[in-house]
């Protein structure tokens, strides 16, 4: 249980983190103390990105905003995001925001679009994180920001209501929860359908350098289209099967933007690796039934004899493969925030509609500190962003510095922890110390919310969020959950 572990907002000094991680038998360098950048701190050295410099090692992830007006443009809420981001620091944004690129691929009915229709939009998120940077550190040419391009397949839900999922083939044990019943085959895609998603995704690429984007992000991660294609055995015809089928829709997207778009530079963003999907229990998750699954042939990265256990021989192929096809840089992460999110999320408190975490998240941070690291090792000269440590909270730097230092990765990316602290970049590389009181707790909240159909946002930490009328509504629908143990805070 959760509360037998010593919860790392516990852990008073870096000493005592190691003692953790030594008992757990986990291998993470961490250092005593945040360096700035006049102390030569690893997190300021520059960062080669195609034929741009990047000033520093910290990274801003792209977000799934539940924020924007209904027509995909950005709403208040969502610009000051990118005002947050831009203001904190980090040199490198990667891809910003999910933005779908049909609206049938929305994962909630307030997400960005990345469509004609908003272009304007797209240029004012754009502008409002640049000129931000601008103002508090006085350049941008060492600034890069990227747009993430996305559909969200079998997690789609454009509208009020039930998800609205198409997806990539059948799956034993996702298809009932995205309320899929037997033999309804209307969500799967078409072969030709693909010809015109593809066509798709090079008119929002096209869209995002007419507005000024450095980069964009073929996202392929969390569940969500591109990412389910990378499993598709049970598919037939030329996107399923083998690996070559498999991957043959991420590699024609790169490839037609490559020719249609050459000055435009593409990064992905990668499950590097996932596990089985996992139930909710009145305790901790536990994993799905799988014997009768045996060889398990529905997931990417995983292994087919034990699906409790990771696979990295494909995903270290495909990121060869992307390498080859002039992808910059390559953003790792895991699993699904939908069906296993302990491993892709690390977190003491789960969001409401999750589960208690099967093990210790220290060790959920290490599992993917050390997939990174064998990426790395293979392909030295693409640069690797690193995913997965909000969970080390104070101690957040300390990690990212050494793992930095030691070559493991080129620049850690922060997620859900810049919403309630957007300047860590910054005090950590100018003044080496963080606002103890801003620090992502990992409540979940920032999940919680979206889920119940809220903006996205840390109402916890951040008096903006707290002061809406959202955060009683958000109070409300975790009361319940609080009498039975922690849908999280």
């Amino acid at each position: 249980m959760t509360d037998a572990w010593v919860k790392v907002a516990q852990l008073k000094t870096s000493e005592a983190l190691r003692g953790r991680l030594a008992a757990l038998g986990l291998d993470v360098p961490v250092d005593d103390r945040i360096l700035t950048a006049a102390e030569q701190s690893p997190l300021a050295r520059p960062l080669a990105i195609g034929d741009r410099e990047v000033g520093n090692r910290w990274c801003i992830h792209p977000m799934e905003g539940w924020d924007a007006e209904s027509d995909g443009s950005p709403s208040p809420h969502t610009l000051r995001r990118w005002r947050n981001f831009g203001w904190s620091g980090a040199k490198l944004l990667w891809g910003g925001e999910a933005a779908a690129v049909q609206p049938d691929g929305r994962a909630n009915p307030r997400q960005t679009l990345a469509t004609p229709e908003n272009e304007g939009g797209l240029r004012r998120l754009l502008e409002t994180a640049r000129e931000a940077h601008r103002e508090r550190f006085g350049r941008v040419d060492d600034w890069l920001c990227g747009l993430q391009l996305t559909h969200s397949g079998r997690y789609s839900k454009p509208a009020a209501g039930p998800l609205r999922p198409r997806i990539a083939w059948r799956h034993p044990l996702l298809d009932r929860r995205c309320g899929i019943e037997a033999g309804d085959d209307r969500p799967i895609w078409t072969d030709r359908d693909l010809e015109g998603l593809i066509d798709r995704y090079v008119a929002a690429a096209g869209l995002a350098w007419r507005v000024g984007f450095d980069f964009v992000d073929i996202k392929a991660c969390h569940g969500y289209l591109l990412h389910e294609f990378l499993g598709a055995r049970e598919r037939p015809g030329p996107y399923g099967g083998d690996f070559i089928g498999r991957t043959r829709l991420l590699r024609t997207m790169i490839e037609r933007i490559r020719v249609e778009w050459p000055a435009l530079m593409i990064g992905v963003r990668l499950s590097f690796f996932d596990l089985i999907p996992f139930e909710p229990a009145a305790g901790p998750g536990r994993p799905s039934d799988f014997q009768a699954l045996l060889p398990y042939r529905w997931g990417f990265g995983v292994s087919a004899a034990n699906p409790l256990a990771i696979d990295l021989e494909e995903p270290l192929r495909l990121v060869g493969e992307l390498e080859r096809l002039g992808v910059v840089a390559i953003n790792l992460s895991c699993g699904s925030p939908y069906y296993n999110p302990h491993i892709q999320r690390p977190a003491a408190f789960p969001p409401s509609d999750g589960y208690q975490p099967p093990e210790d998240p220290l060790v959920g941070v290490a599992r993917q500190i050390q997939a990174v690291r064998a990426c790395k090792e293979a392909f030295p000269s693409l640069p690797i962003v690193g995913t997965g440590y909000s969970y080390l909270q104070d101690f957040l730097p300390h990690v990212a510095q050494a793992v930095v230092r030691a070559g493991w990765v080129d620049s850690v990316g922060l997620g859900r922890v810049v919403l309630s602290y957007p300047e860590l970049p910054a005090d950590c590389l100018q003044i080496g110390q963080l606002r103890r009181k801003l620090v992502c707790r990992t409540f979940s909240d920032c999940t919680t919310g979206p889920r119940k159909g809220l903006i996205s946002g840390c109402y916890p930490l951040d008096p903006y969020y707290k002061g809406l009328p959202e955060a009683e509504t958000l109070r409300q629908f975790k009361a319940p959950a609080k009498s039975g143990d922690a849908a999280g805070h």
